[in-house]
This record gives C-alpha cells, structure tokens and sequence, in this order.
C-alpha cells in the first residue's frame, strides 16, 4: 500500500504522522483500510500514552530511545505516543509530523489525561 501517512484525532483536532517502513507498519495499513479504529490511551511515566489495539501487529522490536512525537508498538499489541523519552525495546509505527517537543506533542494530544485516539489513514 502507497498511503504512508497516518491521520489521528484527539477531541476533535487532527494530526498527521509519517509510517515506518515495516511489517508492523503493512499490517496495521491493512486494517485501517477496513476503516478507523479508535484506542484509549492512558498517561505512563510522565513520557507516554499507552493502550492497547486489542489485536496484535509483527514485532520488530529494537532498543530505541524515543524523543516527543514518537509513535511505537510495545510488546506486539500496545501504541505508545511519546511525548518524553525513554529507552526500551519497540517497534517503530509512525513519527507525528512538526512535532519536536514535549510541549507540542503534549498540545496535540490534549494535556495529560486519559484520551480516545482515533487512527486512519490520511485521505
């Protein structure tokens, strides 16, 4: 699939993230086609939003430590969105485009708190 580009909306704005390259990637692309899904995703650690897809995606897991806008698969069926950092092993999904620090990722998605994530891919 050509689309690499990832649309997300939290309260009603909307965002945009650039795909990585991988199986992960191709899997969860083939799922979006069959329409958007939408995830709860709770503060972790002062550095993340984490919930679980309810399904599982190819791992390929490698130790990374991720900055703001960071979008990862943890442990084959969470995302995480960071908007700290950390070191540990995931799998790359996305990048959130224009995003560099904890403030703006922090903007994006609302403040912290709980919040629902809806994930499509971009028109």
């Amino acid at each position: 699939m050509e689309n690499n580009t990832l649309t997300l909306t939290v309260n009603d704005r909307s965002f945009t993230a650039t795909l990585a390259d991988n199986s992960a990637t191709e899997a969860l692309k083939e799922r979006l086609v069959q329409g958007a899904l939408e995830v709860r995703l709770d503060d972790y650690g002062n550095m993340e939003k984490v919930g679980s897809l309810g399904f599982s995606l190819p791992r390929t897991d490698r130790q990374t430590t991720t900055v703001p806008g960071d979008i990862m698969l943890y442990q084959g069926s969470s995302i995480v969105i960071f908007y700290g950092s950390n070191s540990w092993a995931y799998t790359p999904l996305a990048k959130v485009d224009g995003v560099s620090t904890r403030e703006e990722m922090l903007d994006l998605l609302g403040g912290m708190g709980s919040i629902t994530l809806t994930l499509s891919l971009a028109e």
